[in-house]
């Protein structure tokens, strides 16, 4: 099983990503965030097709760590099913992995 992971959440405003992200990175839940403005998002919300422009936060953290992560997420974000989805991190620089596994320890 994998120790790392890149966790992918949306959130509708640049400010509540940053907010999200400083909060998760102060907290140890996340070595470093990327927030990506200005994505374009389209999904069935309700039985109706939502177009919306949202924010992308991509996340770096272990496994280990996504139960907490995922309850302080839903603590924070406005909505009320926000994504929070979980990819395992197959490989990487030792360098950059030993970094990641410090940051979240």
């Amino acid at each position: 099983m994998t120790e790392f992971i890149i966790v992918f959440m949306t959130a509708p405003k640049e400010d509540e990503a940053q907010r999200i992200a400083q909060d998760i990175v102060s907290s140890r839940l996340a070595a470093c965030v990327n927030i990506i403005r200005d994505i374009h998002s389209i999904y069935r919300w309700r039985g109706k097709i939502e177009d919306e422009g949202e924010v992308l936060m991509i996340v770096k953290t272990r496994l280990d760590l996504f139960g907490k992560l995922k309850k302080r997420v839903k603590e924070l974000h406005s909505y009320s099913v926000p994504e929070i989805i979980a990819l395992p991190l197959i490989e990487g620089s030792e360098e950059y992995l030993s970094w990641l596994k410090e940051e979240t320890g």
